[in-house]
């Protein structure tokens, strides 16, 4: 198990590969970035629980976008973009659902989700779940579903 905090996240990735430096120490190698940050996208955006500002944030950087950008098509002014990822205030259920989907859309996650269903998923929760990732298979990195 190796926590991924590089990403600006704290994720689990379970079954990473550790390799052995030249001076003995375990270190970790990640040989698909890009696999592993759409398996990140892909947790946040199908976890029953609201999405957090650092996930937001995580998703905005992902998706190429600015605070302005995002502010614009979510109908928001871009300070409440800001103090969505900085945690200030909770964001928006509406908006939220819009920025799922559009993640889902722009980062091809190939997910077939009801509209209904991805938006209940938008509600503050006291406890939210961490992302955990499959890192068995780095060619498929893949989001272990919550129990």
């Amino acid at each position: 198990m190796y926590r991924y905090t590089e990403s600006g996240l704290d994720i689990i990735i379970e079954g990473a590969h550790f390799l052995t430096d030249d001076a003995g120490d375990e270190c970790i190698t990640i040989p698909n970035i890009n696999g592993l940050h759409k398996a990140i996208a892909r947790g946040i955006v199908n976890r029953h629980a609201s999405i957090t500002g650092r996930e937001l944030r995580f998703l905005r950087t992902e998706l190429g976008m600015t605070q302005a950008e995002l502010a614009e098509m979510v109908h928001r002014e871009p300070l409440a973009v800001s103090r969505w990822e900085r945690g200030e205030i909770t964001i928006d259920p509406n908006a939220e659902a819009l920025i799922r989907l559009y993640a889902i859309q722009h980062l091809d996650l190939d997910e077939d989700l009801d509209v209904r269903e991805l938006a209940a998923w938008c509600v503050p929760s006291a406890a939210v779940p961490p992302i955990v990732i499959d890192g068995s298979d780095p060619a498929n990195y893949r989001p272990r579903l919550a129990a």
